[in-house]
């Protein structure tokens, strides 16, 4: 049964999940990136990962006792929250647990009086990322939509000298509460 849940601050001590949940993420995204950064680059490291943890931003998925996915959910201000470090590990692909995690996500955005979720996708400027392009239709055909594009060098000058490929962030919205996606 997959479970999701999320862990108390005195799990940023535990060492091996820590790695683990570390390990998960830069998996994934080495795939879901690559061709993006230099390489070596990593998506996120322990340090990260256990300060997420401490802040009570990481929710963890749990197929009986295997971690099997993970996302940071936080808010932005007082009408929007925020997902991602959205990851499913490869070999549970295709059994739904993007999909659980995205709708936990959304339900706990409700739960702190967001009206939209935001989700932040990387996006090379130049030529199509498979990864990235399947994104966009997934993240479409469940309600999300793209309210702006922002240059990635501007938003993040300390990770933008790791880019192997210039590139934008993409943002999405979906309403939480009816209605369309707002514009920004």
């Amino acid at each position: 049964m997959l479970t999701i849940a999320s862990l108390p601050a005195s799990d940023s001590r535990d060492d091996v999940l820590v790695a683990r949940l570390a390990d998960l993420v830069n998996e994934v995204y080495e795939t879901a990136e690559q061709g993006l950064w230099i390489p070596g680059t990593t998506r996120t490291t322990v340090d990260e990962i256990a300060e997420l943890i401490r802040a009570g931003e990481l929710w963890v998925a749990r197929l009986d006792d295997e971690v099997v996915g993970c996302v940071r959910i936080r808010q932005l201000d007082e009408r929007t929250a925020e997902f991602g470090m959205l990851v499913a590990a490869p070999k549970y692909r295709g059994i739904g647990i993007g999909r659980e995690l995205v709708r936990f996500a959304e339900k706990a955005g409700r739960s702190a009086g967001a009206a939209v979720m935001q989700l932040e996708v990387l996006v090379p400027q130049d030529w199509a990322h498979p990864s990235k392009e399947f994104l966009r239709d997934w993240y479409g055909r469940i309600g999300y939509r793209v309210v702006r594009t922002g240059d990635f060098q501007v938003a993040e000058p300390r990770l933008a000298p790791l880019l192997a490929t210039p590139c934008d962030y993409v943002v999405f919205h979906k309403p939480l509460t009816g209605g369309k996606a707002s514009a920004g």
